[in-house]
């Protein structure tokens, strides 16, 4: 048995991207993680650590991120980890690693809203 299991809660790093494959709306955008700073019990100083995503939600998902997930939105992510890999116009392989969105809910709406 295997599990591909992620859950995320973050902020929504720019508004979604939305295109149709084959006529299916798909929709991308980053999802900002940060760990907090903390200091050990050695007394080291461990600053704050962002962290990047790339999440990808398909069809019904991606219509209601398009009316209501913009910039800043806190969101709550379950998915899984796809990785993909391409040749760009230089014949230079090129790989990204995804989030495919399973469920989500939305915590937050952006600020001034």
């Amino acid at each position: 048995m295997s599990v591909n299991k992620v859950i995320l809660v973050g902020n929504v790093g720019q508004d979604p991207e939305i295109r149709y494959v084959e006529q299916r709306p798909v929709a991308t955008f980053s999802l900002a993680t940060t760990e907090r700073a903390y200091t050990t019990a050695s007394g080291a100083q461990i600053p704050e650590r962002t962290e990047w995503h790339r999440i990808v939600m398909w069809d019904r998902a991606a219509e209601t991120a398009e009316k209501y997930i913009r910039k800043g939105v806190k969101l709550y992510i379950e998915g899984k980890l796809r990785t993909r890999v391409w040749e760009d116009r230089n014949t230079i392989k090129r790989n990204v690693t995804e989030i495919l969105v399973d469920s989500f809910d939305i915590l937050s709406r952006p600020a001034g809203q």
